[in-house]
């Protein structure tokens, strides 16, 4: 991979000046690295490399996000939604989430994971303030009982040796109290998570507690004890009056969701520590015998499940569910209330129905980054018929909202600039409630000008991805696309979709991997039906397929999206937003509605949104984002992009969309302005319109990854 940048002080040098114009100057340089070479500002593969890749010279400039600002304001377009809550309290009206007062509620968000959700005040007001610039209205609040992270909600600063974890420490719920009011004020909601990594500790009063792990999953659904604590922690946080906002925070309406427990269940996470083993033995007995089922008299193990202890499963965390909501309630919570945040099977699905709404986590990646080898996916979501999709509308059921409170395409895949908007304008053609990625960011660091800072390792689950690989906060390719995918979902860009496919769901084993799901979240509305549910739509088995995988293209049956696996490109065709993600540089000239797009890099995400109430064809005010990849400087990889070998240092590099643009248009008097990460015009790209036509290269003169389309 070479780039453009690594020769820039050779073209400083006079004595090879006349070297550098000669033909065939780039191959010779090559031949003689042979090695991988740190450029100044880039990195760069050797020819063998490029050979194996089939990579051409690529091209990059530094566009390093700032952590406190944006380069583009947007926070006109939602203005009429300050401050968060004006519309009452948030509630379920059949599959949809509606305020009070009847206003459709459609939230595209990010988390908030441990030390970022405890900043200080000046910190708090200029984050809620980005978010509110680049159409982000809705924040999760992720691990603040984490005990590895500093701070935490039950301790500010590492040093005292607290002995239980019964208590909010003052300084830590004051920031967090703060930061929900910033948000609040900037129309910005919250999504409330309860127990997610909490430690418990022997002054708890819990047995075993040295060898409990996160959470104390899965033994937090069922022993009386971790019930107890999770109780007393719920209330003393729904409760809790914020000083900044004046209300408990059962009463803000800003605070619109809430989840009992974060990725736990007993159908996977399995029951082998004592005395928990035992209990649940003795609860499965008397179960049993209350059903009139007979099981084995010998020791039970859990981690071997048959029939009829996945409908023992069921009924314990249903029971956990419906105890938790129901104190909940009686402390004053109105909000919509779910479980946990993924099914494993038909079975965990169907105990969700004791909620509210349903939610569910989604990656794509491989799992696989370890400290001692560092490989990672590095596939395409654009060629996949498992791209996350499928997996998220196994969770969608007949008459429940339907929240993803996780998601992400974690750097350094290299191609995961194809994400934000594929999974905005997907789950708005389903009609899903909102998005949250995972994560903002872990730490309150600030002027970071790198992706993926590493932060911590084994503490985290003993998985040293956590070394910041889910920082999404300056990812150019993730966040920087969150204008339009914010746009899509929240302003209603694209139509729901005409037909509902309903999966009938007989078989309580079934799982996310079936073949009814296969493209058809992208082609029609998709909902699962479990047994004691009325179908409506048309009617499929989980083994009858929807969409015919092997042409290898989906169409929605609005017409507005597409996506060529094959080709592994897509796009997205609405009067509001436009876009075409993955390998369109090898596709040519691509044509949607009143716009064409010929791109000549191999890969990128080009989208287009008006930013008044006019549609694109007779807009003065439009946004066009031209990304690809992003990575940071002197980051190494191996031959395939699969292995890290260096994560490189700032500034953050994108590499520059060459794009020649056509858009038909009424508006004569149009121009077209490169903005730099600070949001200063660094040139004016060359345009003209005839015949209806407004035309425009981008990536040669003035080149940057945003650029305004206005009118004089």
């Amino acid at each position: 991979m070479i780039k453009e940048s690594c020769f820039t002080e050779i073209k400083k040098n006079e004595n090879v000046k006349s070297l550098y114009t000669k033909k065939g100057f780039y191959i010779i340089l090559i031949l003689l690295m042979g090695f991988q070479l740190n450029a100044k500002g880039n990195t760069i593969y050797s020819n063998r490399d490029m050979a194996e890749r089939g990579d051409t010279i690529r091209k990059t400039i530094p566009y390093t996000l700032p952590w406190d600002d944006m380069p583009i304001d947007l926070s006109f377009i939602y203005a009429k939604e300050k401050p968060a809550g004006k519309h009452g309290f948030l509630k379920v009206d059949g599959d949809k989430f509606v305020f009070e007062d009847g206003t459709a509620a459609r939230f595209w968000g990010t988390c908030f994971n441990s030390a970022q959700s405890f900043p200080s005040h000046e910190h708090s007001a200029k984050v809620a303030k980005r978010l509110a610039k680049i159409g982000v209205n809705i924040v999760r609040f992720h691990q603040l009982d984490a005990e590895w992270s500093t701070p935490n909600i039950f301790q500010f600063t590492k040093g005292e040796n607290k002995v239980n974890t019964m208590s909010f420490d003052p300084v830590s719920i004051d920031r967090l109290d703060y930061l929900i009011y910033c948000l609040k004020q900037e129309g910005t909601y919250i999504h409330m998570d309860l127990l997610t990594y909490r430690r418990f500790k022997t002054g708890d009063g819990v047995e075993a507690a040295d060898k409990l792990g996160d959470a104390a999953k899965p033994y937090s659904t069922y022993n009386r004890r971790l019930i107890e604590l999770q109780k007393k922690f719920n209330y003393d946080l729904w409760t809790h009056i914020n000083p900044y906002t004046g209300l408990a925070y059962k009463d803000d309406p800003a605070i619109v969701l809430v989840e009992v427990t974060n990725e736990c269940d007993l159908f996977t996470q399995k029951v082998t520590l004592e005395p928990y083993r035992t209990e649940l033995e003795g609860m499965y007995r008397k179960w049993a015998e209350g059903k009139k089922v007979k099981i084995a008299r010998d020791k039970v193990d859990f981690t071997k499940s048959d029939k009829t202890m996945l409908e023992f499963f069921v009924d314990v965390t249903k029971d956990y569910y419906t105890e938790m909501i129901q104190h909940m309630r009686e402390t004053g919570v109105k909000i919509p209330i779910t479980g946990t945040n993924w099914s494993r099977n038909g079975s965990h699905l169907s105990s969700q129905m004791v909620t509210n709404h349903t939610d569910s986590h989604a990656y794509w990646y491989s799992w696989s980054w370890k400290a001692d080898d560092k490989k990672f996916q590095n596939d395409q979501m654009t060629g996949s018929v498992n791209n996350m999709l499928p997996g998220l509308a196994f969770n969608r059921v007949a008459d429940k909202p339907f929240f993803v409170s996780e998601w992400d395409n974690p750097w350094p895949n290299e191609w995961r600039a194809e994400s934000s908007l594929l999974m905005a304008s997907v789950g708005a053609f389903q009609g899903w409630g909102g998005f949250a990625i995972h994560t903002y960011r872990y730490s309150r660091d600030e002027n970071i000008d790198m992706i993926g800072k590493p932060i911590t390792s084994d503490a985290i689950g003993g998985v040293f991805y956590r070394g910041g690989v889910f920082d999404t906060f300056n990812d150019p390719a993730k966040f920087g696309l969150f204008y339009h995918a914010a746009l899509l979902f929240r302003r209603g860009d694209i139509k729901p979709a005409g037909k509902t496919v309903a999966i009938k769901v007989d078989d309580l084993s079934v799982s996310p991997g079936i073949k009814a799901l296969q493209l058809t979240a992208e082609q029609n509305r998709v909902e699962m039906v479990l047994p004691g549910v009325t179908a409506k739509g048309v009617v499929v088995s989980p083994d009858k397929a929807v969409v015919d995988v092997e042409k290898g293209e989906v169409l929605s049956d609005t017409k507005e999206l597409y996506r060529n696996l094959k080709k592994k490109i897509g796009w997205i065709d609405t009067p509001n937003t436009k876009a075409i993600y993955g390998l369109v540089g090898k596709e040519g000239e691509m044509t949607l509605t009143n716009l064409k797009i010929n791109v000549k890099t191999d890969f990128a995400t080009v989208a287009l949104s008006t930013l008044t109430n006019e549609p694109i064809k007779s807009s003065t005010n439009m946004l066009l984002t031209a990304v690809g990849r992003a990575d940071n400087t002197n980051s190494k990889y191996n031959a395939d992009h699969t292995k890290q070998l260096d994560v490189g240092e700032g500034p953050i590099q994108v590499e520059i969309i060459e794009a020649a643009i056509e858009i038909t248009t009424d508006k004569s008097n149009l121009r077209v302005m490169a903005i730099n990460p600070q949001g200063f015009i660094t040139g004016y790209i060359p345009s003209e319109y005839k015949d209806g036509i407004f035309r425009f290269e981008i990536g040669k003169a003035y080149q940057s990854m945003y650029y305004l389309i206005q009118s004089l």
